[in-house]
């Protein structure tokens, strides 16, 4: 696919503030995209080169950027460097130049989206020495073969400021609409930005939904509806080392209404003033991630240690909290103190001393090789029960009760709020 046909979806979607048009642009791309380069594209359209589930970026500061233009362009860099400060937009100085370039080009060649995005990919992979020249050489390769309008969005897109308006919600839909638009009996009218499909329609953003929570990449759930449909779309599973998006608590006033909204009996827990940790192992290898999907293992060696030694599974992911304690008291600690551990990445041993945490484990979605993501509760229960060895402010099962009865509930809640816990 040619990168020209990328670009004018990028000005269509940078032009038009409507979310629904938005919408419809994508889709539109998504349709005529060879599946082969569905997974480039989900990723450029957002103006990123890896899903949300890796963690790299591309990491290229404005300086070597300009250098790269300069290079292309044989314009002198303290030109562009005027121009950026007058403009404030790198891609826009790079569109200009591009326009009315000194240098004549003698091996430029019409970009593809594959050649955009491996170039860009490059640039994360290098490291050392001479690698600064090697980036200038391949943001430049780009911008010489470059259209003045592609030029602005290549430049947009290595310094990650691509900025066009694409959410997760208007790019989830557009899959909807791009590979079900039948089976949803879609009727898009651009000029009103209105559009009118079935009671189908919910289902299916369900069903992309899901599927994105479980692999937290958009390429492989697009590729999987254009190729397997509503079939690949249901069987699609989760991976050890690959964050999955927690469901966060829905609250109540009362036992009573917690009751009606879940039934009886119904396991009633501990609700711990921590944060919430998602364990993946495999192995040795143990990664862990908070509830916003970030990689917070280097900052938890104990968290690790603890997992390696006490949680007796080759393969699995579990949700649990961390709760801070006092290391004399050992009572437990609010969230306030305990969460500059999160992004602390220097003293880790001393923090780790100062500001101990309990692993508290209450569920599992993953074991030896299985998704149990869907199992009844009861059953991961009694797997995850069975492969803990649990030791009080070190790694624990869930303080829980399973009850019928409001008066219980009430007693446990009151002891939960008692032993220190919201």
């Amino acid at each position: 696919m040619q990168y020209s046909e990328l670009v004018k979806i990028y000005e269509k979607l940078e032009e038009n503030s409507k979310r629904l048009s938005k919408t419809y642009y994508i889709a539109e791309l998504l349709k005529n995209t060879p599946t082969e380069d569905l997974k480039i594209i989900t990723l450029l359209v957002q103006g990123k080169i890896f899903p949300i589930s890796s963690e790299e970026k591309i990491g290229v500061a404005s300086q070597i950027v300009i250098k790269a233009i300069a290079k292309s362009t044989g314009e002198d860099i303290k030109k562009i460097e005027q121009e950026f400060k007058k403009r404030g937009d790198l891609g826009k100085v790079a569109e200009e130049l591009i326009k009315t370039k000194k240098q004549s080009t003698l091996f430029s060649h019409e970009l593809t989206v594959k050649k955009v995005y491996d170039n860009l990919k490059k640039l994360t992979e290098l490291t050392g020495t001479g690698s600064i020249d090697k980036k200038i050489s391949l943001i430049s390769e780009l911008l010489t073969s470059s259209k003045p309008k592609e030029a602005r969005y290549i430049v947009k897109t290595v310094l990650e400021q691509m900025r066009i308006g694409v959410g997760e919600g208007s790019l989830r839909d557009a899959i909807v609409w791009a590979f079900f638009d039948t089976q949803i009996e879609l009727n898009f009218d651009e000029s009103k930005n209105k559009a009118k499909y079935n009671d189908k329609y919910k289902e299916y953003i369900n069903l992309v939904q899901g599927a994105f929570d479980l692999t937290n990449d958009f390429g492989e759930v697009a590729e999987i509806a254009k190729t397997k449909q509503e079939k690949g779309l249901e069987k699609t599973s989760i991976k050890v080392g690959v964050q999955i998006k927690c469901m966060l608590a829905i609250k109540e006033e009362s036992v009573i209404l917690a009751f009606e909204r879940v039934g009886k009996p119904a396991a009633v827990e501990y609700k711990y003033d921590g944060f919430r940790m998602q364990v993946h192992k495999d192995g040795d290898k143990v990664t862990l991630f908070t509830r916003r999907l970030e990689n917070v293992t280097t900052q938890f060696p104990d968290v690790v240690a603890r997992v390696k030694k006490d949680i007796k599974a080759k393969q699995c992911i579990l949700d649990c909290e961390a709760v801070g304690f006092d290391p004399k008291t050992l009572k437990y600690r609010p969230f306030q103190e305990i969460s500059q551990r999160i992004r602390r990445k220097y003293d880790i041993e001393k923090l780790e001393k100062e500001l101990p945490v309990e692993l508290v484990c209450f569920d599992i979605f993953y074991y030896e090789g299985e998704n149990i993501l869907h199992e009844p509760l009861e059953k991961r229960q009694k797997i995850l029960k069975k492969i803990i060895n649990d030791e009080r402010r070190k790694l624990i099962y869930v303080e829980q009760l399973i009850t019928d009865k409001e008066k219980d509930a009430e007693k446990f809640y009151k002891q939960s709020l008692k032993d220190g816990n919201e």
